[in-house]
């Protein structure tokens, strides 16, 4: 009979899969545990129920819930190992996709150690994370966006007001040849103003 080349000098396997080995020495070990507690189980229902006084069918039943506790944590235990090695993953990416920005209470944000302050408001180029009550907001994903402070105006109403806004002197010549002419023209004197009001308003 010719050599097999997966075996060594007398039959032997030399190019066993370590890994596999491995493996099965580890699920060896685990139906050993699992038997031993199910062994512990069931000694411990038949004493207490020894002791204290039981019926057989009580002693089942109580058998019954230890061994399924058994069974359900084995077969649980890959599973909780899996989803601590993802969220531990989860929380690795998102820790390095937020580059050191952490929020500190008063809302601002940290990066590299330095505080950047937006209270005058600013212009972000690139994307760019920042805190928000529950969770992390994102701006700048798809291009520049603006940073505007508001302000409380003299009528109570919130908005942007804009830096360097000067005040809009709005000039207005009638000429009337008489008071009937005067008052035929009001529609067009009206329209001059609010074109003149949205000029304004556009370069504030």
């Amino acid at each position: 009979m010719a050599d097999d080349p997966d075996m060594g000098p007398g039959g032997q396997g030399s190019s066993w899969d370590i890994s596999a080995v491995q493996d099965a020495a580890e699920a060896f070990r685990n139906l050993d545990d699992m038997a031993r507690r199910a062994g512990g189980a069931m000694t411990a229902a038949f004493a207490s129920g020894m002791a204290g006084g039981k019926s057989l069918d009580q002693v089942l039943v109580n058998l019954g819930a230890r061994l399924s506790n058994i069974a359900l944590n084995a077969a649980l235990k890959p599973l909780e190992g899996a989803l601590g090695s993802g969220l531990e993953s989860l929380v690795k990416t998102l820790g390095a996709s937020l580059g050191g920005v952490t929020a500190s209470a008063k809302g601002n944000v940290f990066s590299g150690g330095r505080v950047q302050p937006f209270a005058k408001g600013g212009v972000v180029a690139a994307p760019t994370f920042f805190p928000m009550t529950g969770g992390v907001g994102l701006m700048g994903e798809q291009g520049a966006e603006a940073i505007m402070p508001l302000k409380r105006g003299a009528d109570g109403r919130l908005g942007v007001q804009a830096a360097g806004g000067r005040p809009v002197n709005v000039t207005v010549n009638i000429a009337a040849r008489d008071v009937e002419s005067f008052r035929a023209s009001r529609a067009q004197v009206s329209a001059a103003v609010a074109r003149a009001v949205a000029r304004g308003q556009r370069a504030m």
